[in-house]
């Protein structure tokens, strides 16, 4: 054996190690490192298309919002960077939504590890974790993946961007740029004005939706389909929550939509006919994790606020690119609800019975998330008194950066600096929390041999 490979093996034993006993600790340290060596190089002059230095708060914030995959913006995107910049955040954003879905597979491999024999074999067999390998084989399967599918929607886009009349060489940097950004639900456009100019294409945006919903879907769900999609009785429980409970919430957000904005003049009321119908199905998918902001938000009606401040909080599927506390976590707190209206003793779905200790697991995700967006939205709040924003302005703002959904009111220009540091923090917080927490309660479990006698307190 030669000294590279040892040393390769060593690394390869090193990074498994690390990876599978403490994914928490991986998780903080991978995007603390990717944030700041992204907001380093966005401060070089030569990210700039003027040629000066970014600012640090601002290039700290497009750093983290890159790495987060949020789209939260202080900067014109398509104005303030240059061509070099562009790359500097299209990387992080492609670094950034390969390490979430690694992060989570991780997460669940290390929990597999730690089980009994038994259980660990009952868990695979539910998860299809334990065939996905070693942390390298891991890695390798989701950037095949997910290059695969942008892949296919850049050259959908390439090929709408063409009929634009666009440049042959802006047309397939910028199907690139949109296919990644948009399958790791970062919301980032390389256009000065967005998707406004393709606001009449349907194909160029249901592309990009489309790209949305598989990124938000989550690689444990491709994993098992790819598998065993003959055959949906062997889909896992997982697999099952995640799909229906997307459609669920995507068609309610759909009819809510509609509902609030349809004949709001300055949003979906501009449109007509069929443009009109593709306007909502796009705007509706971006509700809960994409960014791509098809209308001007700070135009749509509070009620519409508050409806994407829950779908954003939710969120998507656990171990895909996009934030939120996930739909599965949703899913298991509301059969928590329907099984004790019953009066059922196990929490049931599809046949299955899902554990106590996933409920507590799923109750402990909302809370800790709910706190944060809480806390982030006092701060934000007293930080912002002399700029006037409202508290629905600063809550949807928190949410957006807390679920990384990069959605805005369009205050995020405006934010003075303390503000800018305060949704730099949430959205770090925002991306890593769920897996730390998932980690932190998983796989800390201690065996008690005494245990103390139950009573039951007054509850509501």
């Amino acid at each position: 054996m030669t000294v590279l490979g040892a040393a390769r093996d060593w690394v390869d034993e090193h990074i498994d190690h690390v990876a599978l006993q403490h994914p928490a600790r991986l998780a903080l340290g991978a995007f603390a490192v990717l944030i700041l060596g992204t907001g380093s190089l966005l401060m070089l002059p030569i990210s700039s298309a003027a040629g000066t230095h970014t600012p640090f708060v601002d290039a700290l914030f497009t750093a983290s919002s890159a790495s987060t995959v949020t789209g939260l913006v202080t900067l014109d995107t398509g104005v303030h960077w240059s061509a070099f910049g562009l790359v500097v955040i299209l990387a992080a954003i492609k670094i950034g939504g390969l390490g979430i879905m690694t992060l989570a597979s991780l997460v669940a491999l290390a929990v597999t590890r730690r089980l009994g024999l038994t259980t660990r074999m009952l868990a695979a067999d539910e998860a299809r974790a334990g065939a996905l390998g070693d942390v390298r084989t891991l890695l390798r399967t989701i950037f095949v993946v997910s290059t695969s599918v942008e892949a296919g929607i850049s050259a959908i886009l390439f090929w709408r961007l063409l009929s634009h009349h666009v440049p042959l060489g802006r047309a397939a940097w910028h199907s690139v740029f949109y296919a990644v950004s948009a399958f790791n639900n970062a919301g980032f456009m390389p256009d000065p004005g967005g998707i406004v100019p393709y606001a009449d294409d349907p194909i160029f945006r249901m592309s990009i939706a489309a790209a949305l919903l598989l990124g938000a879907t989550g690689f444990p769900v491709y994993f098992n389909l790819v598998r065993s999609w003959r055959h949906p009785r062997k889909w896992s429980l997982h697999t099952k929550l995640t799909l229906v409970t997307i459609a669920v919430l995507q068609v309610a957000s759909i009819a809510l939509l509609a509902l609030f904005e349809w004949n709001n003049p300055e949003t979906l009321g501009a449109s007509h006919g069929w443009a009109k119908v593709w306007q909502t199905l796009f705007v509706s998918v971006n509700q809960r994790h994409g960014g791509f902001a098809g209308l001007d938000h700070s135009l749509m009606h509070q009620q519409t606020w508050l409806l994407e401040d829950v779908l954003m909080f939710i969120g998507a599927g656990s171990g895909g690119t996009a934030g939120g506390i996930r739909v599965t976590t949703l899913a298991v707190l509301l059969l928590a609800i329907w099984a004790e209206a019953r009066g059922r003793r196990d929490i049931e779905a599809f046949g299955k019975r899902i554990g106590t200790e996933v409920l507590r697991l799923a109750v402990a995700v909302t809370l800790v998330s709910l706190f944060f967006v809480i806390l982030g939205t006092g701060i934000v709040l007293a930080q912002t008194t002399a700029e006037g924003f409202t508290l629905g302005q600063v809550v949807f703002e928190v949410s957006s950066g807390f679920a990384t959904v990069g959605l805005s009111t369009g205050i995020t220009p405006h934010l003075p600096a303390a503000a800018k540091v305060t949704i730099t923090v949430i959205m770090y917080i925002g991306r890593v929390g769920s897996i730390t927490v998932v980690a932190a309660l998983a796989l800390n479990r201690q065996r008690r041999v005494i245990r103390y006698p139950s009573e039951r307190p007054l509850i509501g």
